[in-house]
């Protein structure tokens, strides 16, 4: 059962309106259905907007920031926890741990990092919880043409695209996300078909 989801989005908030509304849009959607957010702890960019969206609806918003941030002012107070660690690996960590489901906005190197480290997890086994991008504009388009490429190339198997999971709406998302069973993944098959080819492949 989904009780928070952490969202993974960038300290700006692009260079259109619809990015910010997007954040808005999904926090007034995460509110509506009790879902609690998990978030990065910043008070700019789409993290505030979405943070102080979820706040201004009476919905829960733990913020986890690094301390070198957070002395930097760069927190926003007024949340219902603001977890203070050391490190951003610490971060990532304790914001994986507190949350059900994972949610990429719109966002820059950060934002993809936290999201395709949350979706690796996913792959290996270490948790089954459901990751999402909402893919606002189709700012993702390109990310998930090469995710698709890169399962035609047998770089990634088919079945672990279906981690990813993708919508442009955020009622639509969040309905995938709570909806979602894990695939049954024979990690063992993949891996004696990956050591085959590349033990056809020759010498190194």
């Amino acid at each position: 059962m989904i009780k928070r989801i952490c969202v993974y989005c960038g300290s700006g908030v692009g260079g259109q309106d619809g990015y910010a509304e997007a954040a808005r849009a999904l926090g007034r959607a995460l509110v509506a259905r009790g879902f609690g957010l998990v978030f990065g702890g910043g008070r700019i960019g789409m993290m505030g907007v979405l943070a102080r969206t979820v706040l201004a609806g009476g919905g829960e918003a733990i913020g986890v920031i690094p301390k070198d941030l957070m002395d930097k002012g760069l927190g926003l107070t007024g949340v219902t926890s603001l977890r203070v660690v050391e490190t951003m690996h610490a971060r990532k960590a304790l914001m994986t741990e507190l949350a059900d489901a994972f949610i990429a906005l719109p966002g820059g190197f950060g934002t993809a990092e936290e999201f395709f480290e949350a979706l690796t997890w996913a792959q290996l086994g270490l948790h089954t919880k459901p990751c999402g991008l909402l893919n606002v504009h189709g700012y993702f388009d390109h990310l998930i043409r090469f995710v698709d490429h890169a399962v035609h190339e047998q770089f990634i198997d088919p079945t672990n695209r279906e981690l990813m999971i993708v919508d442009d709406a955020p009622e639509g998302l969040l309905d995938q996300l709570d909806s979602w069973q894990p695939p049954a993944v024979d990690k063992a098959a993949w891996a004696t078909k990956g050591s085959g080819a590349v033990e056809s492949a020759g010498p190194l």
